[in-house]
């Protein structure tokens, strides 16, 4: 099967992005699928929550040359077995931050190179990629949704995290219209969900309205 890329977005942060990430990934693995999670999140805590350590393999990912075979070798010895079955991880750390400002110097990359650094990856060795993104606004983030397949939203059951997911909409929207995106919403899921409090029923059924 061709390789699949899911990426988990939210202009938010504490929506559970890491958990989502890490959870969807375990559980492609589990179903039988080669997964490969991507931390994209300076704080790296990917690598955290599957008890592993934060490092540089993300800094690497974000700065390698996709047509060159010394610098997509290079990236290759930083993805890590998590020791869970079929499930494979690019850990990031501090450095991430930096990766990003490589990006954007000293020419902008275009919003298809994250795409383009998928490439030794995909129809090989992983069925599915995950991305685990930082809650910035464009730059990383967007480049990493335009680089998906299918994109899922995590959003915490109260009133501010309602309101950002309007924006990482309309980011999508965007990136849809206007720069040719080919991928598609796979579900906005909702975190932190508490029925003893008005303020999460309500966010919810607002979800289920619109």
């Amino acid at each position: 099967m061709p390789t699949r890329v899911i990426c988990v977005v939210q202009q938010k942060g504490g929506v559970a992005k890491t958990t989502t990430a890490c959870s969807v990934a375990h559980a492609l693995a589990l179903a039988g699928h080669e997964t490969l999670l991507i931390d994209l999140d300076p704080q790296g805590q990917a690598a955290v929550m599957l008890g592993m350590n934060s490092e540089m393999g993300a800094f690497y990912f974000l700065t390698a040359d996709p047509d060159s075979p010394q610098s997509v070798q290079a990236v290759r010895q930083w993805v890590r077995s998590t020791g869970r079955p079929r499930l494979s991880l690019i850990a990031g750390n501090q450095m991430t931050s930096a990766g990003q400002l490589f990006m954007s110097l000293p020419t902008e990359r275009p919003v298809s190179h994250l795409r383009s650094l998928l490439r030794p990856f995909a129809h090989q060795q992983f069925e599915y990629i995950i991305f685990d993104t930082s809650p910035s606004v464009g730059g990383l983030q967007e480049r990493a949704a335009w680089a998906a397949d299918l994109v899922i939203v995590p959003v915490a059951t109260e009133f501010s995290s309602l309101d950002s997911l309007k924006k990482t909409i309309a980011m999508l929207r965007s990136l849809y219209e206007d720069k040719g995106w080919k991928g598609g919403l796979l579900g906005i899921l909702p975190t932190f969900y508490d029925d003893q409090t008005r303020e999460s029923r309500s966010s919810l059924e607002d979800l289920k309205r619109q």
